[in-house]
């Protein structure tokens, strides 16, 4: 049994355009894909609105004293799962069934937030609580996104792997600005009970989304891989046969490369490995913006959930178009990507000096935009730079090293929060990153980096 023959009952053959007329979305096409992308927007929607709904709330209605080290610890304690449970994370990926992990962390992450709604909804709720919950939520949000994105291959047909792992990834930021948006302003008006209802109804209908899509089994990858193989012996006996071809290779065939320590694949790219410095440098005052926002908003704009919300919409629509332009900033990179820093610190310093709210959500917009405009650029670099054997190591560190800064920096800039005033984090933000770009744009370009480590010792001669 092929692969195609599996995926087959799972396609809409109604969605499929006609010889030489224009093929419909793969959601469309691709029923079991569609259903687990769209769980995948309703979860990643509801733990982004669980997160800004609850900051709001600690910094509104929950507590009087020490607001921003309760918002900021609540942030760490949400971004800590991703980095912490890596390496448990890709065990389980490896060892268990995708769709089970999926619809067992979707069901799990539901029921937390169900529990969390009754709770509230009686009344007599503690604070922490709620710090539980949200560490369940990341917890099972650790689990879903990797595994869905490993699972991609066991949905569609190879064919449309990139156009489906592009789709899936493209829509993160779109679900990340919907729950945002919805997050404050629930808050305001349905309360936690309210916000931990509207989460537990979009992670238990992810979890049925999932539960009911069929994915290839692992015995029908085997076999394909096996024909694929049996493919690629026949062409090469073929070959070895053909008149003037030469005979047999002596000596036993070349063995598969052992895989690379991560640290080995770091020590052999120093370029990229300066570049990740830089960036979680960057990191540490650009995340700070999710725990300045509520802060801000309540004690310089004097505004509410709506306010919020637009500030949210601000910066993540400005990520969204950054991620669309990104690819047509001109530079280099690294030239590239310290103007985009430069220009984030003089937009995230602004609100510093400037209280105005048409302003402030201004400034969100273009850091947003830089935020998103790097990321394209940088992650490209890197799939150029890096060797395609050490790829998977390599953008596991990554996200290791990006996501450490998270907590760090909601706890740092949370407690910072109850001594020094919104507009003082500000430009602490702003002047934090200038070092990161001049750092950035001192490291050259990868063929002079090169260049220097192969020059001998001593000079030519």
């Amino acid at each position: 049994m092929t692969a195609s023959s599996v995926a087959a009952p799972e396609t809409d053959a109604g969605a499929e355009a006609g010889a030489g007329g224009r093929r419909a979305p793969l959601v469309l096409r691709n029923r079991a894909f569609g259903a687990v992308w769209l769980g995948q927007v309703l979860t990643q929607a509801a733990v982004r609105m669980f997160q800004v709904g609850v900051s709001w709330w600690i910094v509104a209605y929950a507590v009087h004293d020490a607001r921003g080290l309760a918002s900021g610890l609540f942030m760490a304690v949400c971004t800590l799962p991703a980095v912490a449970l890596a390496p448990v994370v890709a065990g389980a990926v490896a060892r268990f069934a995708h769709r089970s992990v999926l619809w067992t962390a979707a069901a799990l992450a539901g029921s937390a937030a169900a529990a969390l709604a009754l709770w509230a909804y009686g009344g007599g709720m503690p604070l922490a609580t709620v710090y539980a919950a949200g560490l369940a939520l990341a917890t099972c949000q650790a689990f879903f996104d990797p595994c869905l994105t490993t699972s991609v291959p066991e949905l569609v047909d190879d064919a449309d792997i990139e156009t489906a792992t592009g789709f899936e990834l493209s829509t993160q930021s779109l679900a990340g600005l919907g729950g945002a948006l919805l997050g404050a302003l629930t808050v305001d008006r349905a309360g936690v009970a309210g916000l931990a209802a509207g989460c537990a109804a979009a992670y238990l209908a992810a979890a049925l989304l999932v539960a009911s899509v069929r994915f290839r089994t692992v015995a029908t990858a085997a076999a394909a891989a096996s024909a694929t193989a049996a493919k690629v012996a026949t062409a090469a006996a073929t070959a070895s046969t053909a008149p003037g071809a030469p005979g047999a290779p002596e000596g036993p065939p070349a063995a598969v490369p052992p895989r690379r320590t991560l640290r080995r694949i770091l020590g052999e790219l120093p370029y990229v490995r300066r570049i990740l410095v830089c960036f979680a440098a960057a990191n540490l005052f650009t995340t700070a913006v999710f725990v300045v926002i509520p802060l801000y908003t309540r004690s310089v704009l004097q505004g509410g959930g709506g306010t919020v919300a637009l500030l949210e919409a601000a910066l993540g629509t400005g990520a969204l178009v950054g991620a669309f332009t990104g690819a047509r900033v001109p530079g280099r990179p690294t030239v590239a990507g310290a103007y985009c820093l430069g220009l984030m610190a003089l937009a995230l310093a602004l609100p510093g000096l400037i209280a105005q709210r048409p302003v402030v959500a201004g400034c969100l917009a273009v850091a947003g935009w830089c935020a998103g405009a790097v990321s394209v650029r940088f992650v490209a670099l890197f799939q150029r730079l890096v060797p395609t054997a050490d790829k998977p190591g390599f953008f596991a560190v990554m996200q290791a090293v990006l996501g450490a800064s998270l907590p760090v920096a909601s706890l740092v800039f949370g407690t910072a929060g109850d001594v020094l005033s919104p507009q003082t984090l500000c430009l602490v933000q702003g002047i934090g990153l200038l070092p990161a770009a001049c750092a950035l744009a001192l490291l050259g370009s990868p063929a002079a980096d090169a260049g220097r480590r192969e020059q001998p010792l001593g000079g030519t001669r």
